[in-house]
């Protein structure tokens, strides 16, 4: 496809052959289109997506330097501003990061065929404007900031880089208007284990929001713009750790981690089921059997946190979860009858954390219900032993990518310090503490008595 032709054609890309040509023609910049790793995309699949704003929200996860995010970034917003004459801001992980953006959008305006006939003005620092009413504006890394405009499109580049706040703050911008789409881009190379990156990946999981992974075999010669000569030579620049996190995508890790990862692996069996743990969907991965016995656990929400109920089979060689539900912040009746009717289809014993809900859960339950009170000794020895159980290979789960996440990344702190424990570890923490018991009570039709509950430290 020529200029002329492009120009020819008199309206917006209409799909994404269109979209590839016209980008590689007005700016000169071919955007790799071949998938190399399984598990990753091309990363004109990512560009496509949030110019055609195919989905409300998008994450890209790239190698640091050769993933070719910001550069794609600068030249996204300079192409809905031009051709769809759209209104985009641009946020960084830090304020450097957003002018680089910017940079960028000056660089590709030096390209042969770029069109600067299009521009409203000779752009600034901090805007760029357009004729068509479409504009891009770089912004600070700040609260004051990232409230003010409305945009259709919001481009957030290294947000690894970015406090969480700042982030969610910025998330309110986007507003559709008639003729553009509102759609919103989080980019970043995953750095930390514990950061920004690592909380919107769970939380594109739970919203169903596509993550866009490439690396820098995407973006290698011949297929993309990476010479062989510059990869080997940052290959050894850099440590192996760095090379393994942030060019291979390899999982960032960190001393604090609770859990022996490979363990957790263990743990978490793709041949028991692989799901995604929505909430509020029900998964059952084994009936109950009739000479089955079965323990439940419930950990309930109270103000963000999440309700989890699992059951597991106890009586093979290792504890294996058969059923697992997460449910919102919903009226109590309606969590505890869920409870109610795992134990009615199992039987068995079933505990719940009954910290700081006084009586109000513990009447709703209408079979017997072990009230777990979670303080002080007994709160660190349960946590502990679930641990144990964990990396002595004594439980075994389906891959539910919820609770295999929290599992990977629960740290020290959370468990045994200031920090929040997962609620899928506390649920299993809380079924794990009934090992001892199961033998002496199993025999009881409704479970175990709350008259002889253990669980109260004096």
């Amino acid at each position: 496809m020529t200029l002329s032709q492009v120009h020819r054609i008199g309206r917006p890309p209409q799909d994404d052959e269109e979209l590839w040509w016209l980008v590689s023609v007005m700016w000169g910049i071919e955007i790799p289109r071949i998938q190399v790793c399984p598990d990753h995309i091309a990363p004109f699949d990512a560009f496509a997506d949030a110019f055609f704003a195919r989905s409300p929200v998008s994450v890209w996860k790239a190698s640091r330097g050769f993933g070719g995010k910001t550069t794609m970034m600068g030249t996204l917003t300079a192409t809905e501003g031009a051709i769809l004459g759209a209104q985009g801001t641009v946020l960084g992980g830090s304020s450097a990061q957003s002018l680089r953006v910017k940079e960028i959008m000056g660089e590709i305006m030096e390209s042969d065929h770029a069109p600067v006939d299009l521009l409203s003005k000779e752009p600034t620092r901090y805007l760029t404007s357009f004729k068509n009413g479409g504009n891009v504006r770089a912004l600070l890394a700040s609260q004051r900031s990232v409230r003010g405009p409305h945009p259709q499109r919001l481009r957030l580049d290294e947000i690894d880089e970015m406090e969480l706040t700042i982030l969610e703050a910025a998330q309110g911008q986007p507003m559709s208007s008639p003729n553009v789409r509102a759609q919103t881009v989080m980019s970043s190379t995953h750095q930390y284990p514990d950061k920004t990156m690592s909380i919107i990946l769970k939380r594109a999981k739970e919203k169903g929001w596509p993550v866009f992974e490439w690396c820098y075999r995407e973006s290698m010669e011949p297929h993309g713009w990476l010479p062989l000569e510059e990869l080997e030579r940052k290959r050894q620049e850099v440590s192996q750790a760095m090379w393994d996190i942030e060019y291979d995508l390899q999982e960032p890790s960190f001393e604090g981690r609770a859990i022996d990862t490979a363990a957790v692996e263990r743990a978490f069996s793709v041949e028991l089921g692989h799901v995604k743990g929505e909430m509020g969907k029900y998964y059952e991965f084994k009936e109950p059997q009739d000479n089955g016995k079965y323990v439940h656990a419930a950990d309930w929400a109270r103000k963000t946190d999440w309700s989890i109920i699992g059951t597991y089979r106890v009586d093979g060689e290792r504890w294996e979860l058969v059923a697992w539900e997460r449910l919102g912040r919903q009226p109590w009746p309606e969590m505890t009858a869920r409870l109610d009717a795992r134990i009615k289809r199992y039987g068995g014993l079933a505990i719940h954390d009954a910290t700081g809900l006084g009586d109000v859960v513990s009447d709703l339950v209408e079979a017997d219900v072990i009230d777990a009170i979670l303080a002080g000794r007994r709160r660190e020895s349960m946590f502990s032993d679930w641990v144990s159980a964990i990396e002595s290979n004594k439980v075994v789960h389906p891959r539910i990518e919820w609770m295999y996440d929290e599992h990977r990344y629960v740290r020290l702190e959370d468990i045994y310090g200031r920090g929040h424990p997962p609620d899928s570890f506390v649920m299993g923490a809380l079924a794990w503490a009934l090992r001892s018991r199961y033998e002496i009570v199993a025999a009881a039709p409704q479970g175990f008595s709350r008259s002889v509950s253990p669980w109260h430290d004096s």
